[in-house]
């Protein structure tokens, strides 16, 4: 599935901690970090932002109008250039750019995230991302986060993780990240809602669901410090890589 390099896969369902962990291990090894939901949330976004419908989501529209914002989805899944840049001294620090434009701040939304999930459904939108995840993680030593790395991607990346948590935890966590980022934060009850919403997505969609790869390690990160997490995530990679 890729030419060259070193590929880290971390899957896991919304909430569980892949995006801090992987930053985190991926500054620690020197690795690049691909966060692939952001590439879906990207193109959920720029459709949407297309039809004046970024707070809605895709509810706003009928069923009738719904298969036309999903090939505009298709077409711009094809055509967009998507790319990360790290910037420091920003939070967070690995930015998303499409077309030239930082849309980082935009795509974090609940609405954002529950159309993300269902774009991510249509084959030819997941089509036109996996080759650009395959691209981008080919190439030198890349960790991707995901919900498909270990098991569609990369099926032969050579440390798999999976990373679990209580719906519990993981509402709280989603909870904090969307007042840390100064959006209009729901309750918990209704994160949590959400977020079992985007589990029964993620898991029964036709095309790659969520699923654990056989070959993955897996870790419950429910009662664990992020730091705890990344330093025996770090110690299982270096051991597997006999990295130094």
């Amino acid at each position: 599935m890729r030419k060259e390099g070193t590929v880290i896969a971390i899957d896991g369902p919304a909430g569980t901690g892949k995006s801090t962990v992987t930053k985190r291990l991926a500054e620690s090894l020197g690795f690049i970090h691909v966060d692939t939901g952001a590439l879906y949330r990207s193109i959920a976004y720029l459709v949407l932002r297309e039809r004046g419908a970024t707070e809605g989501g895709l509810d706003s529209f009928t069923p009738e109008q719904l298969p036309a914002v999903e090939s505009r989805a298709v077409e711009i899944a094809g055509a967009a250039e998507l790319r990360f840049e790290r910037k420091p001294k920003l939070n967070p620090a690995n930015r998303i750019f499409a077309n030239g434009e930082d849309i980082t701040s935009f795509i974090r939304t609940p609405e954002i995230s529950m159309s993300a999930s269902r774009i991510s459904a249509i084959p030819a939108v997941r089509s036109a991302l996996i080759a650009l995840q395959r691209t981008m993680g080919g190439r030198g030593k890349a960790i991707l986060e995901g919900r498909d790395i270990g098991t569609v991607i990369f099926p032969d990346a050579d440390v798999k993780f999976f990373l679990t948590a209580s719906i519990e935890e993981r509402a709280k966590r989603r909870l904090a990240e969307l007042e840390a980022s100064g959006a209009d934060a729901p309750s918990y009850e209704e994160v949590k809602a959400q977020i079992a919403e985007r589990d029964r997505g993620d898991m029964t969609r036709a095309v790659a669901p969520l699923r654990q790869a056989t070959d993955a390690i897996v870790l419950d990160t429910s009662n664990s410090t992020l730091d705890e997490v990344v330093e025996w995530m770090e110690k299982q990679v270096r051991d597997k890589l006999s990295l130094s």
